[in-house]
């Protein structure tokens, strides 16, 4: 296991406290439409509106002056790269597919990015405009420690509520499940670590099953956060040191959740975001007090869950 306990706890001691400390709360409504007790973490009352702060903050933090931070992404991660470059004095140059949301790509720019919208696979344009200067660090979700780390500090806050036996994460390249199970299993052994991905994007299910990098042909846009062609081989080796099992919802599934919490937290997650939900609304997921997080509230539009 490259990830490390103390990283966590030091994390939570560097990162921007904007990002810390979010609301994690029991709402009566919720639990009266999924029929049990849930324990929901927000993540989007921030300046990203998601929890990809967490991780780009930490590892920025590392990084030498003048480094420029090159990253591929959907959106939300572009967005913290942005953040956290900004904040620490970097450059961020950050390669996002043609079809990215208008909602993401207007943050980016507006958080301080050089966004570079491309055809193809745009961690490939990224990776190979970091190899052309020394100045240039190619930062891969999902593969680097430290943004697990980082990411981990919601495991941290998780810790402090008693019970918890179950949690349910959104995953897209994996950081943030590893992250938040290194923290719990270290401190609650018996806690089951359960991941969600979409039918129309089970790269890193199929991978996890495997134990091996599966490629999808076509990732689908809609849940853009949780919807990769390639998982890192890094991360795929801590979840499957570190998650219990697996599951898959459908579009339509992230929809209803998605209004789900709209009517019941007042938050319109994303539809990634909003995973969590879906599979405690469509499977059978065991667990007396189970925990589970709103990831990122960037829909592409309001009218997306409708």
């Amino acid at each position: 296991m490259d990830l490390q306990l103390e990283n966590v706890a030091e994390a939570a001691k560097v990162i921007d406290p904007v990002f810390l400390n979010t609301p994690q709360y029991s709402d009566e409504q919720l639990n009266g439409q999924l029929g049990r007790h849930v324990l929901v973490k927000v993540e989007t009352l921030n300046p990203l509106r998601s929890f990809k702060g967490r991780g780009a903050d930490y590892y920025a933090a590392g990084l030498e002056p003048g480094t420029t931070m090159v990253c591929g992404t959907s959106g939300n991660f572009g967005q913290a790269v942005a953040f956290a470059a900004r904040k620490h004095g970097l450059r961020a140059e950050v390669f996002v597919p043609a079809d990215v949301s208008p909602v993401k790509l207007r943050r980016m720019k507006t958080l301080g990015a050089r966004v570079r919208r491309v055809e193809g696979e745009a961690k490939v344009a990224a990776a190979a405009f970091a190899a052309e200067a020394p100045d240039r660090v190619f930062v891969v979700d999902g593969r680097e420690p430290a943004i697990s780390e980082g990411a981990g500090t919601i495991g941290l806050e998780l810790a402090r509520e008693d019970g918890i036996d179950t949690v349910v994460f959104p995953v897209g390249d994996g950081a943030l499940i590893a992250g938040v199970a290194l923290w719990l299993k270290a401190h609650t052994p018996d806690v089951r670590i359960v991941g969600v991905g979409t039918t129309s994007a089970p790269a890193m299910a199929k991978s996890w099953l495997a134990g091996e990098p599966i490629t999808v042909d076509r990732a689908d846009s809609f849940a853009g956060g949780i919807s990769i062609r390639t998982p890192e081989p890094e991360s795929i080796r801590r979840l499957r040191s570190l998650v219990d099992d697996f599951v898959l919802v459908e579009n339509d599934d992230l929809r209803a959740a998605m209004r789900l919490g709209a009517e019941t937290l007042g938050v319109l997650p994303e539809p990634a975001g909003a995973a969590g939900l879906a599979a405690l609304t469509v499977h059978d997921i065991p667990g007396d007090r189970v925990a589970t997080v709103i990831t990122g509230a960037n829909a592409v539009s309001p009218t997306a869950w409708s």
